[in-house]
């Protein structure tokens, strides 16, 4: 008995003394191969070829308000980091039917202003990939296409929670070679 317990203590050291690993951040799954037209302000882009850049992806349609009073914050993070080597995708999902049509989502493109690369996802393919459930939302990929970090809901500058994920941007744009 005595020396059961002796063992079980040893084991027990030698399992307590072993490093803890975090575990990885998961792998972004591959965008969806779709036609050039289902791209705008940009030909088709993938993951694979977005390597050793930071990628923020953004889910949004054209008639969520939420999505619009983000984009003043989207867009001085495009302005801030792009030339630092942030890629910004926006993965336009619809919400309602008239978000699906084509013509409207590249009308509402120009019209707000936005200028980085829209995937137009009207079967909600790439949604379903992430397992999205929101609009808006964001989902951070180091230079290894790994989610470092996620946000739902709008963001703004000086809010808590947009100030994180923006110092978390800050450190992928600082280690990304420009």
């Amino acid at each position: 008995m005595h020396q059961l317990l002796k063992r079980s203590l040893l084991i027990a050291a030698i399992l307590l003394a072993a490093p803890i690993r975090a575990a990885s951040p998961p792998a972004a799954p591959e965008l969806p191969s779709l036609p050039a037209a289902a791209w705008l302000n940009s030909p088709p882009l993938t993951l694979e070829g977005l390597r050793g850049r930071p990628v923020l992806i953004e889910f949004w349609t054209f008639g969520c308000s939420n999505c619009r009073n983000t984009l003043p914050w989207l867009k001085a993070i495009h302005e801030r980091y792009g030339p630092r080597g942030l890629t910004i995708i926006a993965i336009h999902s619809p919400e309602f039917d008239f978000e699906r049509d084509p013509t409207a989502i590249a009308t509402n493109v120009r019209k707000l202003g936005i200028n980085y690369p829209v995937l137009l996802d009207n079967d909600f393919q790439y949604w379903k990939a992430l397992d999205n459930r929101y609009w808006p939302a964001f989902y951070l990929l180091d230079s290894r296409g790994r989610i470092i970090a996620t946000r739902i809901g709008e963001l703004h500058a000086g809010q808590r929670s947009a100030d994180e994920f923006e110092r978390a941007i800050e450190t992928l744009t600082t280690k990304a070679p420009h």
